[in-house]
């Protein structure tokens, strides 16, 4: 299961990369998107209509727009067996646990899940050191200095939670929000 969430973090990675090369040739030939945000239903439309007259060009674009489809495509297959593993007996309680939280989704509550492990095994305090989210510290005799996180641990893990904290900064959605009072009732019904 580790394997899976593994490879779906490399997927967006790879992503990331393809976007980043397809940005840079049309910023390299003066194409400047400016609709609103990249990567989105209109942004793809805009990149269907880009021509160019040298061959060679035409050609590279062609080849990086090749593969931001199908990375995009291997990211989407990727989270569809995700969802589906989430949704499983094995894995459903704890997700669906996470899941309450806000800024974490089905994927992350099973990425956390398969990565920790036995949550049980930590406290409140030692989940942080243990990904790495506790300041570093320089501490003799009466100063104490402390400095940027220490970044010792699963980085897998420290990730997920910074990327779920800074979606948690955000007013929630009526989804969410519904999605909160469902886990709300189930874990009332729970016990």
């Amino acid at each position: 299961m580790r394997d899976l969430v593994r490879a779906r973090e490399d997927a967006r990675a790879d992503l990331m990369r393809v976007r980043h090369r397809l940005s840079k040739l049309l910023l390299r030939q003066g194409r400047i998107y400016s609709g609103g945000h990249a990567w989105n239903g209109v942004h793809e439309v805009w990149l269907r209509r880009q021509r160019f007259d040298d061959t060679h060009t035409a050609a590279a674009f062609d080849h990086h727009f090749d593969a931001v489809l199908s990375a995009t495509a291997a990211r989407d297959r990727l989270d569809e067996q995700i969802v589906t593993v989430a949704a499983s007996p094995r894995w459903a309680d704890q997700v669906d646990r996470l899941g309450c939280l806000r800024g974490i989704s089905a994927l992350t509550g099973l990425a956390l899940t398969v990565e920790i492990g036995d949550w049980t095994r930590f406290t409140g305090s030692s989940i942080g050191a243990y990904v790495g989210l506790v300041p570093t510290e320089y501490s003799s005799g009466g100063s104490r200095i402390q400095g940027s996180i220490t970044k010792a641990g699963n980085a897998h893990v420290r990730r997920l939670l910074i990327e779920s904290a800074w979606h948690h900064r955000w007013w929630c959605s009526r989804a969410m929000r519904s999605r909160i009072r469902t886990a709300r009732r189930t874990a009332s019904a729970l016990g």
